[in-house]
């Protein structure tokens, strides 16, 4: 027996030495010391086997030899690969591609060549709510500086957060105020028949200024190619709901559910959906599902119940796995994130998300955003997410929000027909002095870092962009019909990255507001209204009855939105100016 163990012992002990096993431990970080989270890693070893880094970009992997030959792939960073010694404690350092290095700059939503700001403004917080402060354009000698330029979007958040702020007799915050973002909301265009081109189609027009004689507009409107729902490509949708303590409110998780089950109803045989949530833990209640299978789809919406914290690192992290997993080729790869914007355990600091957000970028997946909620809504974080996300942003206050952006409008939000898309002005020194470009303020970080590019946006099929200047001519009496500025549009076609640039001349043709479309008398009043309620400087030449005014000249009777703009108008000047109605009393 004693023969036996000794013969027993030996034999491990030999095997031991043959086939010893070592245990490879380490961190996976980016050049500024960040810890990388999933990170794909294989081990020569473990032949096919994949492995990821963990929470901190820590990972453990066993392997039989003493040296080894590890390999750690990431989307947008260089594939690193290197032999290392199995018993030494592994830091390893990925370098971020060029590209993903670019993205991570801070961005702007509008920019003058050469241009020095110098302003400062603090960021703003809310009765418990976050918005990002921007800085106001000011106007710009055209001399000096003739061209500027600003991103495209379809962001339309603003405006309906707006009108929850109005609807509960509640001031708005002025950094809640987003122009650009309320003329979005409109679909304002001055051709009345969609574009079934492939390119985008642009009308301007030049008009008196109400709040400045010796001033013009001038309305630059864009109309994107629209698509034919025949021929889009299968979609693959990954649902990322918030199932945390605070979304336990009517106007958060309920009105989520019927939002997202009125998005299910348009989808396809074709397309594919997941549910991820995050409550206290990150879940997947349904694994990619074909469009068709409605009611397995309805059942899991309806199931979900709001309680725990708010890992939104981790579901974010968890979606773009999913997605990636079902990923299409050449079709529509997207992620519908709808939280109230309370992230409290992992990532939760708005650099920290946009880090994250920009990398996963690079994988092809677009973001949405949509925000519910009041009180501890999170502005600035879903706008900063969309944004980097190469996606869009949209507030639901209602359940008539959440129809309008999930059935009526569709197409916009799902379906991309242009990335980083962005419009160049190049204004005629000859004809005009000097102009400001009406919203698209920038963030003060990005206005103070030297190195900011302008960040081209997403637009979504048939949108209708409406950008205004506020411009200064030389003299009107000499310059009619001379060329006013050059617009340039660029951007990239969706699925093969195609750079495209078209360009449109404005000549200056002007015509007396009072005369000018409905379209342009409407998206003027939107314009007064936003600088009213954040404050504006440009603002001191009107009051809210002169909006009331305009706006009721050319408000169309058949369109919803635009007849409660007129309401809104009206709850507005009640709030802002209280007195007055006390005076008219007496």
């Amino acid at each position: 027996m004693k023969q036996l163990l000794l013969i027993l012992l030996l034999t491990a002990a030999c095997f031991g030495n043959c086939f010893g096993q070592y245990y490879v431990r380490g961190q996976v970080k980016d050049e500024k010391g960040r810890p990388l989270v999933g990170a794909l890693i294989k081990l020569h070893t473990k032949g096919n086997l994949q492995f990821f880094s963990g929470d901190n970009g820590l990972f453990g992997i066993p392997s039989t030899k003493q040296i080894d030959t590890i390999a750690i792939t990431l989307d947008g960073f260089e594939p690193f690969r290197a032999a290392i010694e199995t018993q030494k404690y592994q830091n390893l350092t990925l370098k971020m591609l060029a590209a993903t290095a670019s993205l991570m700059k801070n961005k702007l939503a509008s920019i003058t060549k050469n241009l020095s700001p110098n302003q400062q403004i603090n960021f703003l917080s809310t009765i418990g709510e976050s918005y990002t402060s921007f800085i106001e354009n000011d106007f710009v000698a055209a001399k000096n500086y003739p061209e500027t330029g600003f991103a495209l979007n379809i962001d339309r958040a603003s405006y309906s957060n707006i009108r929850r702020f109005l609807n509960n007799e509640l001031t708005v915050p002025n950094n809640a105020v987003r122009i650009e973002e309320m003329l979005n909301y409109f679909n304002l265009s001055l051709d009345k028949t969609p574009n079934t081109t492939q390119q985008f189609t642009c009308n301007s027009t030049v008009t008196s200024c109400p709040w400045q004689a010796n001033h013009h507009l001038v309305f630059i409107n864009l109309n994107a190619p629209k698509l034919n729902l025949d021929s889009v490509p299968p979609s693959n949708l990954v649902f990322l709901i918030d199932v945390s303590g605070s979304m336990d409110k009517p106007n958060r998780l309920p009105l989520l559910q019927a939002g997202f089950k009125l998005l299910a109803k348009n989808l396809r045989p074709i397309d594919k959906v997941a549910i991820v949530t995050y409550g206290g833990n990150v879940a997947v209640p349904l694994p990619p599902t074909n469009g068709n299978e409605l009611d397995k789809i309805n059942e899991v919406i309806d199931s979900l119940t709001a309680s725990g914290d708010s890992p939104g690192e981790g579901a974010i992290r968890t979606a773009y796995a999913i997605a990636k997993s079902a990923f299409i080729p050449n079709g529509n790869n997207r992620i519908i994130l709808a939280t109230d914007g309370d992230f409290n355990v992992g990532q939760t600091s708005d650099k920290d998300l946009e880090d994250m957000i920009t990398i996963q970028r690079q994988s092809g997946i677009y973001l949405t955003c949509l925000g519910v909620g009041m009180g501890n809504y999170k502005d600035s974080k879903l706008e900063t997410l969309a944004k980097k996300g190469n996606g869009n942003f949209a507030y639901l206050d209602n359940a008539a929000e959440a129809e309008k952006v999930l059935v009526t409008e569709f197409t916009k939000t799902i379906y991309t027909v242009a990335n980083d898309a962005y419009v160049n002005v190049l204004f005629n020194e000859a004809t005009i002095k000097s102009y400001r470009l009406i919203g698209f303020d920038n963030k003060k970080e990005a206005i103070a870092d030297a190195s900011s590019k302008v960040e081209g946006g997403e637009v979504g099929s048939g949108h209708n962009l409406m950008a205004i200047f506020e411009v200064e001519p030389i003299d009107t009496n000499t310059i009619t019909g001379k060329q006013l500025a050059t617009i340039t549009l660029q951007y990239k076609l969706p699925l093969s990255g195609n750079n495209q640039s078209q360009s449109f001349p404005v000549a200056f043709n002007d015509q007396d507001l009072e005369t000018a479309p409905a379209t342009i008398r409407f998206a003027t009043a939107v314009s007064m209204f936003g600088a009213l309620l954040k404050n504006s400087n440009f603002s001191k030449n009107y009051t809210f009855s002169d909006v009331l005014t305009l706006a009721t000249t050319a408000v169309d009777k058949t369109n919803v939105a635009q007849k409660e703009f007129i309401t809104l108008v009206q709850k507005a000047e009640r709030i802002y100016l209280p007195n007055k109605k006390k005076k008219k009393a007496n």
